[in-house]
């Protein structure tokens, strides 16, 4: 199993969220705040400008079997992509255990 977190624009959200659900229903969305490369941009509030570093993101987590990893990538990659500094990274983890709160039970 392994757990693919992915950070994406605010507006791609409805897209990729449509795309995962034929591939495995099951996923966690966050709202987080972050940046890379992208390093924030300038804002005017009330005549004064200032620096947004922090911007506004969306994490989607996805628990997947192994052989739907490359799926689940190739869906992430073509539905959030705006060709756009700022339009997210990947991240594939392990997961070694997974519990079912309710039970107790190992899930793997």
């Amino acid at each position: 199993m392994k757990l693919i977190q992915c950070i994406i624009r605010p507006e791609k959200l409805n897209d990729v969220v449509a795309k995962l659900v034929t591939i495995n229903p099951g996923m966690t969305v966050s709202e987080v705040r972050g940046h890379g490369r992208q390093g924030g941009h300038p804002a005017v509030y009330r005549g004064t400008e200032y620096h947004l570093s922090l911007l506004k993101k969306i994490m989607i987590e996805v628990v997947i079997e192994d052989d739907k990893v490359d799926d689940v990538v190739k869906a992430l990659t073509e539905t959030a992509r705006t060709g756009q500094i700022g339009d997210g990274r990947i991240f594939i983890l392990d997961v070694l255990e997974a519990y079912h709160v309710r039970t107790g039970l190992m899930d793997l």
